[in-house]
């Protein structure tokens, strides 16, 4: 489904989980990660325990520039990709979180 099509949903007063992960997506996929981080962001309110959106949201804000939100989601994104048994989730964010630990200053401590 389009984002357009899923904009025009969320217009009409339908919001929930899915919803956002699919417009966050659409919008990741497109290259406006500021607007997937804000749906994806949504998206995560609803469901704490969407793994998949966590990951998403990680990219989504690294892409924007927001390297330390993408750490913050990642880690909240493993947390609940342990919690629900989502291995493959939390395979991905545990890379994730490494190759960002290495592109990230050391603060020295």
């Amino acid at each position: 489904m389009s984002t357009e099509a899923l904009e025009k949903m969320l217009a009409k007063g339908m919001d929930n989980a899915l919803l956002r992960f699919g417009l966050g997506k659409g919008y990741l996929d497109a290259g406006d990660f500021p607007l997937a981080a804000q749906h994806l962001q949504r998206c995560v309110q609803f469901d704490p325990k969407y793994s998949a959106a966590w990951k998403l949201l990680g990219k989504a804000l690294l892409a924007a520039a927001q390297p330390l939100a993408a750490q913050h989601a990642w880690e909240q994104g493993m947390t609940a990709a342990q919690a629900h048994g989502d291995k493959q989730a939390e395979k991905e964010m545990t890379v994730f979180l490494r190759k960002l630990a290495k592109q990230l200053p050391s603060d020295g401590s």
